[in-house]
């Protein structure tokens, strides 16, 4: 237990300000199939605090709604290594720095060097924290791509989440990238 947390609270974007999501099904089908991933573990709950809110989805906006509803929680943020080496170009990360811990799980093209080459500079940088795990190299454009290549995604999400996608013909299934693009 690295972090000692309570709960885990898993909050799904509403609207991406930084980048498209290919093949997006929708916010509240995402939050769907969030919600079936941590389902059977009583430690994670879902939110729709970014689907309800109007705009983009910035984080230091969501930290701060969190902030002023639970004054008393200790908040943390948990992210992989590419997104934490992007903190720099993301909305207000000085805030982001001071409203939580940031705690990143490392990637092979991400460890935590690379990392604070990237934010050292950012204020608060240097109160991030590493998670001592192995490296798994599993990200959702990699399981979409899958998806769109008939390829299997057992093992890499929860069998209700892969049923979910499969039953709901998600990510364009079947459609191969020369389909996608001819």
């Amino acid at each position: 237990m690295q972090l000692e947390l309570d709960r885990v609270l898993f909050v799904p974007v509403g609207v991406a300000p930084h980048r498209e999501i290919e093949y997006d099904p929708g916010a509240d089908v995402r939050l769907e199939m969030v919600g079936l991933a941590v389902a059977d573990d009583e430690r994670f709950t879902t939110s729709r605090i970014e689907l309800d809110r109007e705009g983009p989805s910035y984080t230091a906006d969501t930290l701060a709604q969190l902030a002023g509803e639970s004054p008393d929680d200790e908040l943390f943020l948990i992210l992989g290594g590419d997104q934490a080496a992007s903190l720099g170009s993301w909305h207000e990360p000085e805030n982001v720095l001071d409203r939580a811990t940031v705690a990143v799980f490392e990637r092979v093209s991400w460890g935590r060097n690379a990392i604070m080459i990237k934010i050292g500079r950012l204020p608060g940088a240097e109160r991030v924290r590493y998670l001592d795990m192995p490296l798994i190299q599993v990200s959702s454009s990699a399981i979409r791509r899958r998806v769109r290549e008939n390829r299997p995604i057992r093992y890499l999400v929860p069998d209700k989440v892969a049923d979910y996608i499969s039953s709901h013909d998600l990510y364009g299934a079947g459609r191969t990238e020369e389909a996608v693009t001819s």
